[in-house]
């Protein structure tokens, strides 16, 4: 199983980004797919997750600010941020957990990760 995130890039506070994960491989053996994110000099988070039917969860963290979606032709799903915030900058990864359906809050024993991408937020 392979993942490949992209779209980070900079905007200001207030704007909007769309982040993709693109897996690939073995993706029958994928029930869920979580978006983390690690601020400078914080631990890794979990952001939100969509699984296989399409059910979110979404932390408290950037809870109505973000969409989580899916194109099942691609699949590949898409993680949409609004309202972006300064604290919102992280590096920001998509992961998957190998036929299970649990993503640990930091990110610990998920197998699949694909290279994060940053966001940069201004001010």
């Amino acid at each position: 199983v392979q993942l490949q995130a992209s779209g980070g890039g900079l905007v200001q506070a207030g704007g909007s980004l769309r982040l993709s994960c693109t897996v690939s491989g073995s993706i029958q053996s994928i029930n869920i797919v979580g978006w983390y994110r690690q601020p400078p000099g914080k631990p890794r988070e979990l952001v939100g997750s969509i699984t296989s039917i399409g059910r979110t969860n979404y932390a408290d963290s950037m809870k109505g600010r973000v969409i989580f979606s899916r194109d099942d032709a691609k699949n590949t799903v898409f993680l949409q941020m609004d309202s972006l915030k300064p604290e919102d900058t992280a590096v920001y990864s998509c992961a998957a957990p190998l036929r299970s359906s649990y993503l640990h809050p930091n990110g610990y024993g998920v197998e699949y990760w694909g290279k994060g991408t940053l966001v940069t937020v201004s001010s």
